[in-house]
């Protein structure tokens, strides 16, 4: 690649970055400054107090984003890819599943992707909802209108989704660039007319705000916290953009933007204390409100856009790593893998956005509720990045607390901070977590619970293979592929074909899929074959959690192993099991009554691994657990 086509390649992806990584942190100028300084708070808006909040805001930008995330946690890669699964996908390969800390790690890991899934429904609201509410500063008479235009945005927003966003995507970049254009520009205007916030420059004006306020400082930390919410973001989207052009959004458009609105709605506020009920549309006067309107809308969209494609990818893994039953999964573009829409996620987290909106009814009272899910996130990132570095990168024990100590007494700080109000909407991303939990961890457990049951009951494949080719039954012409979980027996509908069928077809493939902790398994490891003799083989394909499942795409590759398939002339026997719970199995009936539920519901395997239905035979039995 040629040193100029490196560059325009570099460029594109940082504009990319800035549309799709940095529209929700990008977004919290809309309503960070405006709730530190609410009466909730009761921080008194006087110039020392203003000077120390914006040097909070500056200096955690630093610490948290600048520091924590783009120097120290985008090196904690899983073979490219971040992420909170990622990220303890590889702690788990760091301890292995025989150290006393793989179940803390894993259970922590699990935590923090449930509240993933409590951000991705308030930022979509909190986001549009601070957006729409610049019409009551243009004029009260819009107030009553401001829910339900929300509402309409959001619900329009996730109608569209299983169009993808191949074709508006490129969109997104050069949008949130004027976006941050705007933000860097509004605030040096106000800088302008009023320098002295430049003061808030230094951090001593941050340490004066804790010392000198104590208890109103701690509380104001829930506040000044929302001004990083969305940092988890350029982490998770790594392996879409890669580290540089990421780092590179960071440093040379987002921090420079976001810092300098920050200092401008500072300045605005020492000069016009009366705008705090939202410094930010205030900050060009009355003439500016309806196209800033506009201009935060859209912005707030592509933010809201982000969060939901992240939803997809985050449910995506979370079911490739059997921690969620089978959905099913669209794929709304054939150039880029990442683009998927998964119908079942996209109303149910609709339903839950527009709860929000209508039940907390404004972005002040959403605020209380961002703030916990955000902090605990960070917290748990800091805890699994600690496991990395110490057992897998195997740096020294000192350096690795030091390192991540640091942060994870921060990230605390801000964790106690909101969890001053969990009563007054913190509750809500709780829930959602709580509810996400017990779902991941009853399927999980399900799921084992049925293969030990399963095992007690498997003949050995190989002796049963040796038993039936003593008397052979009738061979027929053509391929049977039956599906056969990892390190199971014979499987249930091979057993059902020769019961009722009593024929073999000429040649038998036993398929076992094999999920990988890591990302993605190259094309030239993806298929292993072991042959059984009398034309029966094992097949096991193996895939990554953000791999595409397409079975018959993958048989492809065994004609590279001197295993030719006709597809046309092929079968796939599948046993879909019908779970029945039972009393004594180790998990509470009601669990065990929700696995069942999950099991009957989960998308068909042959629908899941894209293998067309008018080739799929399938055989119902049933299990207990």
């Amino acid at each position: 690649m040629s040193s100029e086509h490196a560059k325009d390649s570099l460029r594109t992806l940082t504009l990319a970055a800035i549309g799709i990584v940095y529209g929700d942190i990008g977004t919290s100028p809309l309503y960070t400054m405006k709730e530190v300084f609410s009466t909730e708070h009761g921080v008194a808006l006087t110039p020392a107090n203003l000077l120390g909040v914006v040097s909070l805001i500056l200096w955690g930008l630093t610490i948290i984003v600048s520091l924590k995330y783009v120097s120290l946690i985008l090196r904690a890669d899983n073979r490219g890819e971040g992420g909170i699964m990622a990220l303890m996908a590889l702690a788990l390969s760091s301890v292995t599943s025989k150290s006393r800390w793989y179940q803390p790690v894993m259970f922590a890991g699990l935590v923090g992707a449930a509240l993933f899934f409590g951000d991705g429904v308030i930022t979509p609201a909190i986001s549009v909802l601070s957006a729409m509410e610049g019409l009551e500063v243009a004029t009260p008479v819009m107030q009553p209108y401001v829910v339900p235009l929300t509402v309409a945005v959001l619900v329009g927003l996730y109608m569209a989704q299983h169009h993808g966003t191949a074709g508006i995507g490129k969109w997104f970049g050069p949008i949130v660039l004027i976006w941050f254009l705007a933000l860097a520009a509004m605030g040096v205007v106000n800088i302008v007319h009023n320098p002295a916030i430049l003061a808030a420059i230094n951090p001593l004006h941050a340490l004066d705000f804790l010392t000198r306020n104590s208890w109103l400082a701690f509380v104001a930390l829930g506040a000044v916290v929302l001004a990083f919410t969305g940092a988890e973001a350029l982490y998770a989207d790594m392996g879409h953009f890669g580290k540089r052009p990421i780092r590179m959004a960071w440093f040379f458009v987002v921090f420079p933007g976001l810092a300098l609105n920050y200092l401008g709605q500072g300045a605005l506020l020492l000069a016009n204390p009366a705008a705090v009920v939202n410094p930010f549309f205030h900050q060009l006067g009355p003439w500016s409100i309806y196209p800033l309107v506009a201009l935060s809308t859209v912005a707030t969209v592509i933010a809201s856009q982000a969060t939901i494609s992240g939803t997809f990818s985050m449910t995506h893994q979370a079911i490739a790593l059997g921690f969620l039953p089978r959905m099913r999964i669209m794929y709304t573009s054939e150039r880029e893998i990442g683009q998927i829409y998964i119908p079942l996620m996209n109303w149910l987290q609709l339903c839950a956005v527009v709860l929000a909106v209508i039940g907390f009814g404004s972005s002040s009272k959403l605020a209380s509720a961002y703030g916990i899910a955000v902090t605990l996130t960070m917290l748990i990132t800091t805890v699994l990045t600690f496991f990395v570095i110490r057992y897998r990168w195997h740096y020294n024990l000192l350096l690795c607390v030091a390192a991540t100590g640091f942060f994870f007494i921060i990230d605390l700080a801000f964790v106690s901070a909101n969890s001053l109000k969990i009563v007054h909407g913190g509750w809500f991303p709780i829930l959602l977590g709580a509810v996400m939990i017990t779902i991941m961890l009853t399927w999980r457990d399900g799921r084992h619970l049925v293969y030990e049951n399963l095992k007690k009951h498997m003949i050995p494949l190989e002796e049963f293979l040796q038993s039936l080719f003593i008397s052979p039954p009738t061979r027929v012409e053509g391929t049977a592929i039956f599906f056969r979980a990892e390190g199971d027996g014979v499987p249930h509908a091979m057993l059902h074909n020769l019961l009722h069928n009593k024929v073999l077809h000429e040649r038998t493939i036993f398929l076992t899929v094999t999920n990988a902790d890591i990302p993605t398994v190259p094309p030239q490891e993806r298929i292993q074959i072991e042959p059984l003799g009398h034309q029966c083989y094992q097949v096991n394909v193996h895939y990554g959690f953000k791999d595409e499942r397409d079975i018959p795409h993958a048989l492809e590759l065994c004609s590279q192993k001197g295993l030719e398939l006709d597809m046309m002339n092929t079968s796939f026997f599948i046993a879909r099991q019908t779970v029945i719970p039972s009393v004594g199995s180790g998990m509470a009936m009601w669990r065990e009554a929700l696995y069942a539920t999950m099991s009957r519901n989960a998308r068909d395997a042959a629908d899941y691994y894209r293998v067309p239905s008018n080739r799929v035979i399938e055989l119902g039995t049933q299990v207990e657990i």
